[in-house]
């Protein structure tokens, strides 16, 4: 992934928060028939002093990326976080020369690691007790894999596999307004905030933390 020293993120706190709020992963393995793509809720596991962090997941049996991946190879799990369309009339500096251009915002994270395979039904009842009590955590009436019969649930188990991918390397791309003028800032997150929507808001204060207030400390 191209990213420019201005848009990295390596700090693992960053990168874990934004997989544990958008745990959907786009996950890239490469096989005997080249590169494949799945889209798969993936679970960052509890991190323990000095050990690897790790994702979980599991996929349909009749899958085959569990069976078909490569062997001493990565698989890539991409995350995707926020991102908004970015305007060139909102810039300040439009009015001044004119010179700027539409972007998108964006905030992700590449996480790289050997895939491992868990044929295990307690493991996968486990990961699917882990990620569930994960997303259900908002709600009013969280919902547990314990609410439905278990002879129902092990028999939806017995057609999954569970993975695993211990992270040896990642890393994020941070790209909100970070290259522009102070005075652009205010006006992306000006512009966002009068969209009058959840993700726009959210964005407003994604470019807010990183680009303005960033500078802020540093002057």
């Amino acid at each position: 992934m191209y990213r420019p020293d201005h848009f990295e993120e390596i700090r693992p706190e960053v990168l874990r928060d934004l997989i544990r709020r958008h745990p959907l992963a786009t996950l890239v393995t490469l096989g005997a028939n080249g590169l494949e793509a799945n889209h798969i809720p993936l679970y960052l596991s509890s991190v323990t002093e000095g050990a690897l962090d790790v994702l979980q997941g599991h996929v349909a049996r009749a899958n085959p990326v569990w069976r078909d991946m490569l062997p001493n190879t990565e698989a890539l799990a991409i995350f995707h976080g926020l991102q908004s369309y970015i305007s060139p009339s909102w810039y300040e500096t439009k009015a001044e020369t004119g010179k700027v251009v539409p972007t998108w915002n964006y905030a992700v994270v590449h996480a790289y690691g050997p895939l491992q395979v868990k044929d295990d039904p307690e493991w996968v009842r486990e990961q699917m007790v882990a990620l569930t009590r994960q997303e259900e955590s908002g709600f009013a009436v969280p919902w547990s894999v314990a609410d439905a019969p278990q002879e129902f649930t092990d028999r939806l188990i017995q057609h999954v596999v569970g993975i695993e991918i211990p992270i040896s390397r990642w890393v994020g791309k941070w790209k909100v307004s970070q290259n522009q003028p102070l005075r652009n800032c205010d006006s992306v997150i000006a512009q966002l905030e009068q969209q009058g929507r959840p993700d726009s808001d959210e964005m407003a204060e994604l470019v807010r933390a990183t680009c303005k207030d960033g500078r802020e400390e540093l002057s």
